[in-house]
């Protein structure tokens, strides 16, 4: 049997990655008072530690596979090595942004990104307490009896995970003061809408029943429109 990631471990690594966000941050503003990026990372610690610490009691199996996915699709890992190198500046331009006052973004909206960063949040929490299969990688797993989930956020888009995600990404850019961390992000985004199609098309095929879903359940991503 694989061995586990323990809860300690996954806590430690929360605040490390919330460290270097941090670093990525305040070291390109040369300025560690920057109220907008504490708010931020305050709201990324304390959801990340919500979640490893709810989901080792309530479905340890699911964070497991989260912490340790594997990638079966070659198209997966190619998409995700790309969208990584596309999101990676929008983690960092912000800070340049504030340090040089490239562009402006009035205050109240960027308390309208943190808003609707934090329902992305909302929306992620929800999905992964929704379906025990989510996974990082594009995979059927068929060794804990698979099946499509149609509850919960399901019954809005067939992709609610990644609908929570392009909620957080892009208004966390807003949230920041930083318009030109948009660019990046759009780059990303059309990274993970490629993921989507070709994920949907692997379920259509191999998941049993999502065929029938997709039918009651009409939009992949964004609901109303796709």
């Amino acid at each position: 049997m694989p061995k586990q990631i323990t809860k300690p471990l996954l806590l430690i690594v929360v605040y490390m990655v919330t460290i270097f966000l941090g670093l990525g941050l305040f070291l390109p503003a040369e300025n560690f008072l920057w109220l907008e990026a504490w708010i931020y990372l305050v709201i990324f610690s304390i959801f990340f530690t919500v979640v490893v610490l709810y989901f080792s009691k309530h479905d340890p199996e699911m964070l497991q596979k989260r912490a340790k996915p594997k990638f079966v699709e070659k198209w997966d890992k190619i998409i995700m090595v790309l969208m990584g190198f596309g999101f990676f500046p929008t983690f960092i331009i912000p800070g340049f942004e504030k340090k040089y006052g490239w562009s402006y973004v009035p205050f109240y909206v960027e308390i309208i990104g943190f808003v609707v960063l934090s329902l992305g949040l909302i929306i992620i929490f929800l999905v992964m307490k929704e379906n025990t299969f989510l996974s990082k990688a594009v995979e059927i797993q068929k060794d804990r009896g698979h099946i499509v989930i149609t509850t919960g956020p399901y019954r809005i888009v067939r992709h609610p995970m990644y609908l929570g995600f392009i909620l957080f990404i892009v208004f966390y850019c807003l949230a920041l003061g930083s318009l030109y961390s948009l660019i990046p992000t759009a780059l990303g985004v059309v990274g993970l809408v490629i993921r989507t199609i070709l994920e949907d098309r692997k379920l259509h095929k191999e998941l049993e029943g999502y065929t029938e879903y997709a039918q009651k359940t009409k939009k992949k991503l964004i609901p109303l429109i796709w």
